[in-house]
């Protein structure tokens, strides 16, 4: 079950392909086989057990207690019987030709009447096919008049009797024969040119009964005529003409004064049988014969009518014109039906599977598929998504620049569709990445626009310039934009109590002073180079300074790192460590030594790097040993080979 047309009158497709998403019959097959966890098809479900035929449809119809549905289809011809209580498919059943409409002739489907193309007319019970007539020409369509037990058969071609009009055959079912049959002008003066259905013979098209109500026949013909029989004086009553084009489709209304007819060139019009002037005009837009009308109404008394041709279907306010919803499927309509007091459409069409439409507006579910109305409350908020996976749809000038042409036919990767090919989305890329090698940088560079355009558009749109405090003003605003929206004459920007904050320079805010910064301690202020501030003597004496000491005293405790064009001083001592390398530090980098003196019993302790005393020493200089190599290691504690004993001897 999928939303096909959202909207203010959603329509839900529930049985059939949907409508917004079309796939090839080898991906639809394939997607099917892996679609077992996809979360899309978590409300699919068949309504209707094997509700479709192997070729096309050509008819359906609703029985009037509700409990079953029947079709008729190719290929090869049958027909097919659901039970509505079970959800399944009770019987099916072939005849001998293709079927081109039917009518059920009781409550449910024990009766039933079809007209085939081979010019029969065949009556069906529940044990098979119970009787075959065959008819004088190939007819059109069928009526019933439950009054007299009368099918009506409207036809092509001519009367045989000469007199050069079209004929409505009647068979009265309680005497088992034909009745005198009912003449139509179908404009044609040759009597011989129509004869068994020529090509350009003129027929009588279609059929509608005003059962509930009067009991007129209308039939509608070739030459965009209806004329009107009354069954009880069995002869023409009135004639309704001037129509565009063939007349293809009647229905009456509910009250049995309204009739809709639809035409060969798409025309939609509605009358009053009390009035020949249309009430309603419209067009169904896509210039092709109109082959159903049914009048409807909605759970508030609305009157609707729903047309259809074999591209789309519509429903129309009866009063007003105006369009209420559509539905398109991808496949042509042949047969459309409604289920009386409910929102559920059935639909015959060209493609394998018979298609079944909600619409919750113009009511309630059937019984017989009441969870309808809670699987529709529960999908309400749902976010549908239409994609294809794994698969890209491209040209053939794509695959040109893509140099994939010569695939075609060849691999399974390329599938033709439609007016191009369905490519694997892992070809693809391999392809556009050889054709084009920067297309990962040119990916990235589009994402880094995206990502930058984004930025930009989160930023302040409304832009205000004022004379003074134009900082202030553009923090306004930026509170603004973060609440969503941007007024640049709304809050104190566009008060007039305000208007001298943002125009009189004695109202400048200094965010040099002290006020500023104790009352907005996060904000950062940058002054300018050589921009002096100027503080006042009452807030120099009220200033605590313990807390600037304090700063510095912190500030010294970290560890100094030295930039590339700092001057450094530079300490030199005279004093190596043991005639090691002299080794130059900055000034207080240098580790503090405690030294003391210890030929001095009393001596205080001496800070510094040298201790200067008044010691006499000898005058003899001690002399410094030669620095030794960088890359030897020699320890002057220990005793070397050269100063052994065994040498002095």
């Amino acid at each position: 079950m999928k939303l096909t047309n959202p909207g203010a009158v959603p329509v839900y497709t529930v049985a059939g392909p949907s409508t917004a998403r079309p796939l090839p019959d080898w991906l639809a097959r394939r997607r099917k086989r892996s679609s077992k966890y996809d979360p899309e098809n978590l409300n699919n479900f068949e309504l209707l057990q094997e509700f479709e035929f192997e070729e096309a449809s050509n008819c359906v119809r609703v029985s009037e207690d509700g409990n079953w549905i029947m079709s008729s289809g190719t290929y090869k011809p049958q027909f097919h019987v659901h039970s509505t209580a079970e959800l399944s498919l009770s019987f099916a059943r072939h005849t001998k030709s293709e079927n081109t409409t039917f009518m059920l002739l009781g409550a449910d489907y024990t009766k039933s009447v079809h007209l085939q193309t081979d010019r029969s007319l065949e009556f069906h019970t529940p044990m098979g096919c119970h009787y075959e007539v065959r008819l004088p020409r190939f007819g059109r369509d069928l009526a019933y008049l439950r009054q007299s037990t009368e099918v009506l058969v409207p036809a092509v071609g001519l009367s045989s009797d000469g007199s050069g009009f079209g004929e409505v055959f009647r068979l009265d079912l309680e005497r088992g024969q034909f009745l005198r049959p009912w003449q139509v002008d179908v404009g044609e003066d040759n009597a011989d040119a129509g004869l068994q259905g020529g090509i350009h013979a003129g027929a009588v098209n279609v059929a509608a009964v005003a059962e509930r109500t009067h009991g007129l026949c209308a039939f509608g013909t070739t030459i965009g005529s209806v004329e009107f029989f009354d069954p009880r004086s069995k002869g023409r009553v009135a004639v309704l003409g001037g129509q565009d084009g063939e007349v293809t489709a009647l229905d009456y209304g509910d009250d049995g004064l309204s009739l809709a007819l639809g035409t060969s060139t798409g025309q939609i019009r509605v009358f009053d049988l009390r009035n020949p002037r249309p009430l309603l005009k419209k067009d169904q837009g896509m210039g092709l014969p109109i082959k159903k009308l049914i009048h409807m109404k909605t759970p508030t008394e609305e009157r609707k009518l729903l047309s259809a041709d074999k591209r789309i279907i519509k429903i129309w306010d009866e009063r007003s014109g105006d369009l209420w919803t559509s539905i398109e499927p991808m496949v042509d309509l042949n047969d459309v039906v409604h289920v009386p007091d409910t929102g559920m459409l059935l639909t015959a069409n060209e493609g394998k599977h018979m298609h079944s439409f909600f619409i919750p507006n113009l009511g309630l579910a059937p019984k017989w598929c009441s969870f309808l109305d809670n699987l529709v409350h529960e999908m309400e908020n749902e976010t549908q998504t239409e994609t294809y996976d794994n698969y890209k749809f491209l040209t053939l000038p794509e695959l040109r620049e893509l140099s994939l042409d010569h695939l075609i036919g060849k691999t399974n990767l390329l599938r033709p569709y439609m007016h191009g090919y369905f490519a694997h989305a892992k070809l693809y890329d391999q392809a556009r990445l050889i054709a084009n090698p920067y297309i990962w940088e040119e990916e990235r560079a589009k994402r880094v626009k995206e990502k930058l355009e984004k930025e930009r558009s989160s930023r302040i749109r409304g832009t205000k310039k004022v004379k003074v405090n134009q900082k202030l003003a553009d923090k306004v605003l930026q509170r603004q934009e973060n609440r969503g929206k941007v007024d640049p004459e709304a809050g104190i920007l566009g008060d007039s109590r305000f208007a001298k904050l943002f125009e009189d320079e004695e109202f400048k805010v200094d965010e040099l002073s002290r006020e500023f910064r104790s009352l907005n301690p996060s904000t950062v202020v940058t002054g300018k180079p050589g921009q002096t501030q100027d503080v006042d003597m009452a807030d120099a004496n009220s200033t605590d300074f313990s807390g600037s000491e304090s700063e510095e005293e912190s500030e010294d405790d970290k560890p100094k790192t030295k930039t590339k064009d700092e001057v450094v001083m530079q300490v030199s001592s005279s004093t190596a460590p043991r005639g090691g390398k002299i080794k130059d530090l900055a000034f207080g980098d240098r580790a503090q030594k405690d030294t003391r003196v210890s030929r001095q019993s009393g001596a205080k302790e001496i800070v510094g790097e040298q201790a200067i005393t008044f010691v006499p020493e000898s005058k003899k200089k001690k002399q410094e040993p030669p620095p030794r190599p960088e890359g030897k290691r020699r320890d002057d504690g220990r005793r070397s080979a050269s100063s052994n004993v065994f040498r002095k001897l």
